[in-house]
């Protein structure tokens, strides 16, 4: 699936319907260069799992977890995992654990330990505004 987006705010309002459709336990892969719309997706994905914190890169701290309180679905927590400047990391304990769904931004720096059951999302900047955007899912 690839759609494009027009603005900041449409890509945030795409990360929250596609939110919107995630059953259970998923890894999901966020491509794409800086400033291509990773960050902003996942602000409105975590707003499509009811996440009312405000949510920022975790550049610097690797990551960042945010409690899911919708009883409805079977994930309690969003891990925001960033990979920019590391070259490997044991995803495994995270993703182990069942209640845990998880965004990693540049998932190309740790791709030997990456499950092959994920979703793959590739943001391409167009211009300012505009943002394609191709979901693959494994």
């Amino acid at each position: 699936m690839k759609i494009v987006t027009e603005s900041g705010l449409k890509t945030q309002e795409f990360g929250e319907k596609f939110a919107k459709q995630i059953k259970g336990n998923n890894l999901i892969c966020l491509y794409g260069d800086l400033g291509s719309g990773k960050t902003t997706f996942t602000q409105g994905f975590a707003k499509g799992l009811g996440i009312k914190k405000r949510v920022t890169s975790p550049t610097f701290v690797i990551v960042k977890q945010y409690e899911i309180k919708n009883l409805k679905l079977k994930i309690k927590n969003l891990l925001h995992i960033d990979c920019y400047r590391i070259k490997s990391l044991n995803i495994q304990e995270f993703l182990e654990t069942k209640t845990n769904l998880v965004i990693i931004e540049w998932p190309q720096n740790i791709e030997l330990v990456l499950p092959k059951k994920r979703i793959d999302i590739q943001f391409n900047y167009l211009d300012e505004l505009r943002r394609e955007i191709e979901i693959n899912y494994r």
